[in-house]
């Protein structure tokens, strides 16, 4: 089957819709171009998979601190004592923060 390649693509009613005038008038229209949703009822609606967690019960086994660990006064993380870089004033401080 042959095609012709310089037959017009569209039919007569879409060159009728695309008319000069017709996008002159759309282009003039202010209101064209605005979305009418409103950002904050569209983040609502929004849902996550798994993001409720308010029916589970987390439950964590907090262990004091060992005695091979010190609690580091830059940061405030508990660190093995192999990483303690310096002792300034009685404050230690881990070789991440020094």
């Amino acid at each position: 089957m042959a095609t012709d390649y310089d037959a017009p693509r569209k039919s007569d009613d879409e060159t009728r819709e695309d008319s000069i005038e017709e996008l002159k008038s759309r282009r003039n229209d202010k209101n064209s171009g605005k979305v009418d949703e409103d950002e904050a009822e569209a983040a609502e609606s929004f849902e996550l998979p798994g993001a409720d967690l308010s029916h589970e019960q987390l439950t964590v086994r907090v262990l004091p601190r060992q005695a091979d660990e010190f609690t580091c006064s830059g940061c405030f993380l508990v660190k093995s004592r192999s990483q303690l870089a310096e002792t300034i004033n009685g404050k230690m401080y881990c070789v991440d923060c020094v």
